[in-house]
């Protein structure tokens, strides 16, 4: 998964690069809000993909003695910043270069360069996009995009899907404003265009922050690897009641698991060892990401009444 992370945010990587630079220099010759706004979000794209892959270099560290865990949660963390400084420097700067442009009656210099640069962005955006969709939909498989995005756990690969996203919808954006402002003579509506771009990527930033958050907090495995543990411990005959089933992701390819089981009474020391050592084995067993499983072992009534009322266990197994 991170193989595709990384395919996705360089090919983002150098699509920006080369964008900005034609965008910034098409403002500076036209004196255009919505391109110079273009140029902003471009420039910030490319520092964001430059963090994304900060992060993913560090979530590589192996655990040591501060963090057991690893670094693995370096991702989500980096990934949050990044939503901010989309918001804070895209959104903000674009939404007040446009504020600024409203009651500026200048002539737009030479709009000609701006359709040319658009073209350039709009096909260099489009290829970009193009890579990053194609390895979401590889790592979402046949899970809905919508919940393929909640459900992720690596925030990498749809962070480059929603700047790519966004980036081909502000270009259109600014595509419009330019060609209105050339055939009214209003700046009025090359300003609009700017702050439109703005409120598109301050809504990318929130969907980006919230689902990042989610992630930092601590995020349980899928559904799916949850029902197969709980599946696994019910079907063990050494196992009375499986008490729980808690999961967290530590990063988008580590998860920790860790069980409350209550074993049958009357076996000895040495079956619970070995009933924990076969259940350990066969549960990591699910998903290659499952890294560190705990299990304790505790009494049904016990177990029930440090949790809050109304809490139910699984049904035992038959």
């Amino acid at each position: 998964m991170a193989g595709s992370s990384k395919t996705a945010i360089y090919a983002a990587l150098i699509g920006n690069s080369l964008i900005a630079l034609t965008k910034f220099a098409a403002a500076t010759i036209s004196g255009s809000a919505a391109m110079f706004s273009e140029g902003i979000h471009s420039l910030v794209d490319t520092g964001n993909q430059v963090l994304l892959l900060y992060g993913l270099k560090k979530a590589e560290k192996p655990p040591d003695a501060e963090f057991p865990f690893g670094y693995g949660k370096e991702v989500y963390f980096w990934s949050f910043v990044v939503a901010i400084l989309i918001f804070g420097l895209g959104a903000g700067i674009s939404i007040y270069q446009g504020w600024n442009h409203l009651g500026d009656r200048g002539p737009m210099e030479n709009p000609t360069i701006n359709y040319v640069v658009l073209g350039f962005a709009i096909v260099f955006e489009g290829g970009a996009l193009f890579v990053a969709f194609r390895e979401f939909n590889r790592s979402r498989g046949t899970t809905g995009i919508i919940q393929a995005v909640r459900r992720g756990k690596d925030p990498t690969l749809f962070v480059v899907v929603f700047e790519d996203s966004a980036a081909l919808l502000g270009l259109l954006f600014a595509l419009v404003g330019v060609s209105l402002y050339q055939i009214t003579g209003d700046p009025v509506y090359d300003a609009l265009a700017s702050i439109g771009i703005g409120v598109i990527l301050a809504l990318t930033a929130g969907w980006l922050a919230f689902e990042s958050k989610g992630l930092l907090i601590g995020e349980s495995a899928s559904p799916e690897i949850v029902a197969a543990i709980t599946e696994i411990t019910q079907q063990d005959t050494r196992v009375l009641t499986t008490n729980e089933v808690a999961t967290l992701h530590m990063g988008p390819a580590h998860i920790i698991v860790t069980l409350s089981l209550d074993f049958v009474d009357g076996i000895d020391s040495s079956e619970v060892e070995a009933a924990v050592t076969e259940l350990n084995r066969s549960i990591k067993a699910i998903d290659p990401a499952i890294r560190r499983v705990f299990v304790e072992a505790e009494r049904t009534q016990d177990h029930l009444s440090a949790e809050p009322p109304g809490w139910l266990p699984p049904p035992p197994h038959a």
